[in-house]
């Protein structure tokens, strides 16, 4: 499967900080349950490499992506982890080359024209834009679709429910991220039902 593919099962990409295991199947099943199929776990807490397969097995049918990739050994530790897909905030040159070896379906991280180059230049041409709302934003992604016809963004950072359809209208952006569907207080209060019905909701955002 390619991130294109992935990108196109998605309208918003839940991105979660998870820092319980047993947090992770009920999650899954909330996110699923509102008719979500593409997630994103950052790895930045250690329960993050177990949470992948915990939340697959809890929901088959769930895309599982890694994220907050930042060098060559988060690579190989979400692939092994069972991730689907890779996340990076950003993309050094070092960290384009891990991703390209890896033959999985990637989305690095990019807030500039230059970047967007570089990442273009090593073969990405689905990019995460990211901080977007910091970086620019709707008016930025306009601006930067007629000198880059060929790249789509999932835009992610600083993103509301109520900005993501202006971002979705966008013919460049593939989908959104956000951490308002679950949000770390909303997943360590146990608080599935307010998930499940955020999950619903922008599920229903690109139909």
């Amino acid at each position: 499967m390619t991130i294109r593919n992935i990108l196109g099962q998605a309208s918003v990409i839940p991105v979660l900080e998870l820092d319980r295991l047993d947090d992770a199947a009920p999650l899954a099943r909330a996110l699923a349950a509102g008719g979500l199929k593409v997630v994103e776990l950052t790895l930045r807490t250690m329960a993050a490499p177990p949470a992948v397969t915990a939340m697959k097995n809890a929901a088959p049918g769930l895309l599982v992506g890694m994220g907050s990739i930042l060098k060559a050994d988060d690579v190989s530790r979400s692939l092994d982890a069972g991730a689907d897909f890779l996340v990076s905030p950003g993309a050094s040159a070092v960290l384009l080359e891990a991703l390209a070896r890896s033959n999985a379906p990637v989305l690095p991280g990019v807030a500039t024209a230059s970047e967007a180059m570089t990442a273009r230049e090593a073969g990405f041409e689905a990019l995460k834009f990211f901080p977007a709302e910091p970086a620019g934003g709707v008016p930025y992604l306009k601006a930067i679709a007629g000198p880059f016809p060929a790249l789509l963004f999932c835009p992610t950072g600083g993103i509301s429910a109520e900005k993501a359809p202006d971002y979705l209208a966008l013919p460049n952006v593939a989908c959104v991220g956000g951490s308002w569907i679950a949000t770390r207080t909303m997943i360590a209060a146990g608080d599935w039902k307010t998930i499940e019905t955020n999950a619903r909701r922008a599920s229903l955002m690109r139909v």
